[in-house]
């Protein structure tokens, strides 16, 4: 390849994980961080990026990660994906960032691929640490850590249960603010009082029973990260306050003439959809468009199915029930189940069912009643009243198991009124297995 002694220089001068490939995916130039990082040795010109990251002969695409290089290679511009690579500390995310490299004349040498390592994510069981490996937690991860690269204030949007604090704590983790503190602030049930005394602290006599002077959650945040949790159930009078301290930083404690000034990263989180509360006059605009410079979107727990056995056996490890584990009808039933209160729920679940099983196997039985209500009422969505069915085992005509899944699917199809998130989570599969066996029948929902 042309040009080889520029682009290792280029390469070298990358603190990062850095490799130069050709289309092909053989690399032509690696640096020393990317060599440390994985323990498959690479030799230029020949080794290729997915030999050594993957351990696999064949590219990311065909294994279920979309392939930046080829995203690349379409569009003639950089792109970037989440993947789970093979590392010399075993499987571990990065965030790959690769980018079209041309010569004088605009012809494309070659591509740059830039490895960001995901530390506060991963796909087995770690102590405070985002667990799973689904198409929706692998974007979730992608918007923290673009997030995590700069100052922007980021809005957490999610339902109840979804895991907003630990997101938050993740974009703390990732950003150059980590070694700082991590501030939570609790905004539901705080009186306009309350508040103030919070969040700027007080003087001495500045209030009956003020004492002693005490410091203010904004005052301890300085120089870190200032959580604001279910930051849409802040009163409209408070609101105006909020936005003063968010966009000067500086505030005065209750009692104090003297104004301060704290320099902190802000996140919020919110289950409500803050903008429907703007358009009803309860959330002012001005606020909302403070706070909502980086939007996240925190998957639910049905929309991560995949992720809900590694979950399960995540939380059982850091549970007291460490010898109990689940049978595989209980697992099954489980991962059906459609989990409205998401990672809470799922933590509450095995709690219960752990101390209900009088074995150290977990049967379907030990299960909540909640669990088996639901298996139920999702059973009734696709069975139809009359107890028809497409699939008809009395008859004595012998089907293919091509033509037995067409004409299931075709009947489904027909009477399921539920989403496509839904119906994959009924017939345990992946939402992505679901839409490619409709389209190979020819069928639509």
């Amino acid at each position: 390849m042309k040009n080889t002694t520029v682009v290792q220089s280029m390469i070298n001068a990358i603190d990062k994980p850095a490799i130069f490939i050709s289309p092909d995916y053989i690399i032509h130039a690696v640096n020393q961080a990317y060599i440390e990082t994985y323990d498959t040795e690479v030799t230029l010109g020949k080794s290729r990026c997915h030999q050594v990251s993957h351990h696999s002969d064949e590219p990311c695409d065909p294994h279920g990660e979309e392939c930046p290089l080829q995203q690349c290679q379409k569009t003639t511009r950089s792109a970037n994906a989440v993947h789970i690579h093979s590392t010399a500390q075993g499987k571990s995310y990065c965030d790959i960032l690769m980018k079209p490299i041309k010569d004088d004349a605009g012809i494309i040498m070659g591509f740059l691929e830039i490895l960001d390592s995901i530390d506060y994510a991963s796909t087995e069981s770690k102590k405070d640490t985002m667990v799973g490996q689904s198409a929706p937690f692998k974007q979730m991860l992608n918007k923290i850590n673009r997030a995590s690269q700069s100052n922007i204030a980021v809005l957490l949007q999610g339902e109840t249960g979804a895991g907003k604090e630990l997101v938050a704590k993740a974009v703390h983790q990732a950003s150059n603010r980590s070694d700082k503190p991590f501030v939570v602030i609790e905004c539901t049930g705080l009186s306009e009082s309350l508040f103030e005394s919070e969040l700027f602290g007080f003087e001495k006599g500045a209030f009956t029973g003020a004492t002693t002077s005490k410091k203010g959650l904004i005052e301890i945040a300085h120089g870190g990260t200032v959580f604001f949790d279910e930051i849409g159930d802040v009163p409209m009078n408070m609101q105006v306050k909020l936005l003063r301290l968010l966009e000067t930083q500086c505030y005065r404690a209750v009692g104090g003439l003297k104004q301060k000034r704290s320099d902190f990263r802000l996140v919020s989180a919110s289950h409500k959809n803050l903008l429907e509360l703007v358009d009803k006059g309860e959330f002012r605009r001005d606020l909302y468009y403070r706070i909502a410079g980086f939007p996240i979107y925190l998957p639910s727990l049905r929309e991560r199915q995949d992720d809900i056995p590694t979950l399960i056996n995540h939380f059982m490890k850091l549970s007291d029930y460490k010898h109990k584990k689940f049978s595989a009808n209980a697992l099954q039933l489980l991962s059906s189940y459609s989990f409205p209160g998401n990672i809470r729920e799922l933590k509450n679940i095995i709690e219960q069912s752990a101390l209900i099983a009088n074995e150290d196997l977990i049967h379907s039985n030990d299960l909540p009643e909640s669990v088996h209500a639901i298996e139920s009422k999702t059973a009734n969505q696709i069975i139809p009243e009359d107890n028809t069915s497409a699939v008809n085992l009395n008859e004595t005509k012998i089907m293919s198991l091509d033509d037995l899944e067409a004409e299931y699917l075709s009947h489904i199809c027909q009477q399921y009124q539920g989403s496509p998130a839904e119906l994959a989570i009924t017939l345990n599969v992946s939402v992505r297995t679901l839409y490619r066996k409709l389209q190979r029948y020819g069928l639509k929902l």
